[in-house]
């Protein structure tokens, strides 16, 4: 326990890459404050993750930085599956407005991420960074507070905390300390990653091309006006840069190329078996690790930052119950393995392995390309919906339970602006008509207004969106997740004890009342 005059802090952050600011941000809107301890005194100046989804463009909107995003970040055609010589196998679309609001894929350089989110991490006075710090100690307890010692050039130090957030990567302490180890979903491959600046004509689609070659499988994309990417599976023998790209570079062109980064990783796919322990918790690579070939390593990061950061800060600021926070584990981990498998799949699939089988899958791989209507399949959302649970009541296979709610542009105090920012960070019903009177005696007792969709004026995304789902009401989460559903003819939700017993607080009755912002339409509050 922390001796009298010991510094305590509500939440501490071992880690400030674009998981651990991002959780710092989501903890301040909801007036939890932290202090994020990072390794490096600056941004790490070399480019990392390259791609993002619409989910987690949503995230960053949350944290308050989508619009400096959006001046950084790309829009990107889709996945293209290339043969050895370069033809086009098949192609894989992504759209320029997903269900989140935004692109489907947006190419950036990780850098220029990291330093719009410590901008903003500089401007919330709940937040603060300390940079040039090596954390020695997380020592778990769960029965009270969290010490957290770390060191600089003062000496050491020691920091007393409600909880601990890892996102300290994939060498984490944290996990260390939590005692978890590595479940191994077999596949381990060694690559080279290669960032390069030209001028160049650099033959490409605006978009991911992975060409599937047993010899040499590789990855290209566009990151930026003149900056590119490849990755090269690693062979037997030395090949220079040059040579490499050489097939993407025109002919005749002799100028220069200039090698911002050359790296070797070994790619795997592994999830920790626990990710929490008391009041610490395991976030993005301390928590799984995932091949590249979807693009999704950085996007489970955050959306682990996103699910857990509403519930910790209800737990800590309203008092709830503390198996709120069992959720945390229980909804992100089958959901990560998920897209970690998908990832592999995608990987021996395209890459086709390195064993006896790789010809087998590579034919497989060229016959169901031209079955009709699986690129369009392909090019969905790769985020699955999340798995039944006390936070998410899962009713009939069609049910949007467990799913995330459509974020159209709407027309609020005579602007043009997206769903989640009438909404605010708190909890949201949205019925597909009138609020019925029991509905709207429920919404008041969780704090909300029950908004009927036809008077947001929306494009009527969220009508249609209703009606697929056989819904007449849903009950969305701080994350935008659906958590209950009110079927078509049905009168009130499926499940409330199961989920109210792990909302209710000592401070408020239910969830917190809409934080304010952007007013309602007038015809949503009739």
């Amino acid at each position: 326990m922390p001796a009298d005059g010991a510094a305590r802090v509500p939440v501490v952050i071992v880690g400030a890459g674009p998981v651990g600011v991002t959780a710092a941000l989501l903890l301040a809107r909801r007036g939890v404050r932290s202090i994020v301890l990072e390794r490096h005194q600056d941004v790490y100046p070399l480019p990392r993750a390259v791609a993002t989804d619409d989910e987690v463009r949503r995230i960053l909107q949350a944290a308050g930085v989508e619009e400096e995003f959006t001046a950084v970040a790309r829009p990107a055609n889709g996945l293209r599956l290339l043969d050895a010589r370069h033809r086009v196998m098949a192609e894989f679309r992504r759209t320029g407005h997903g269900r989140h609001g935004y692109p489907q894929t947006s190419m950036f350089d990780q850098p220029d991420l990291e330093r719009l989110l410590r901008d903003a991490l500089a401007r919330r006075p709940e937040c603060e960074l300390r940079g040039g710090v090596e954390v020695t100690g997380v020592g778990p307890d769960t029965t009270g507070p969290v010490r957290v010692t770390y060191r600089d050039g003062g000496g050491e130090h020691e920091l007393w905390a409600e909880a601990v957030l890892g996102c300290d990567g994939a060498n984490s302490l944290t996990r260390d300390a939590l005692g978890a180890v590595w479940e191994d979903l077999r596949f381990e491959e060694r690559w080279s990653v290669v960032d390069v600046r030209t001028k160049a004509e650099v033959r490409c689609w605006e978009g991911v091309d992975q060409v599937c070659d047993p010899r040499r499988p590789a990855t290209f994309m566009r990151v930026g006006e003149d900056r590119y990417r490849w990755e090269f599976r690693l062979g037997n023998t030395e090949t220079p840069v040059r040579e490499l790209i050489a097939p993407w570079l025109p002919a005749s062109f002799d100028g220069d190329v200039q090698v911002l980064r050359e790296a070797r990783y070994t790619f795997r796919a592994r999830v920790a078996d626990r990710w929490r322990r008391g009041r610490v918790f395991l976030l993005g690579d301390a928590a799984h690790l995932t091949p590249p070939f979807i693009g999704q390593g950085l996007c489970s990061g955050m959306r682990d930052a996103y699910n857990l950061t509403w519930k910790l800060a209800r737990v800590l600021r309203q008092g709830a119950d503390e198996r709120l926070l069992d959720t945390y584990e229980s909804e992100r981990k089958p959901h990560a393995r998920h897209v970690i498998r998908l990832a592999v799949a995608m990987g021996w699939a395209m890459t086709g392995g390195q064993d006896g089988a790789a010809t087998i899958r590579r034919r497989a791989l060229s016959m169901a390309c031209r079955v009709p209507g699986l690129a369009e399949l392909v090019g969905r959302d790769l985020s699955p919906p999340l798995t039944a649970g006390p936070l998410v009541r899962r009713g009939t296979r069609r049910s949007l339970a467990g799913s995330h709610c459509p974020q159209p542009w709407i027309t609020a105090d005579g602007r043009r602006i997206r769903l989640d920012e009438v909404l605010g960070d708190s909890f949201a019903v949205l019925t597909a008509a009138e609020p019925w009177p029991s509905l709207s005696a429920l919404a008041q007792g969780l704090g909300v207004r029950a908004i009927p969709v036809t008077g947001l004026g929306d494009d009527g995304t969220l009508a249609a969106w209703l009606r697929t789902g056989r819904a007449d009401a849903v009950l969305l989460r701080p994350d935008r997740v659906v958590m209950d559903v009110v079927p078509a003819g049905g009168r009130a939700f499926t499940d409330i004890p199961a989920w109210a017993s792990l909302l209710h607080t000592t401070r408020s009755p239910l969830p917190p009342r809409r934080t304010a912002g952007t007013s309602l339409p007038r015809s949503a509050t009739r």
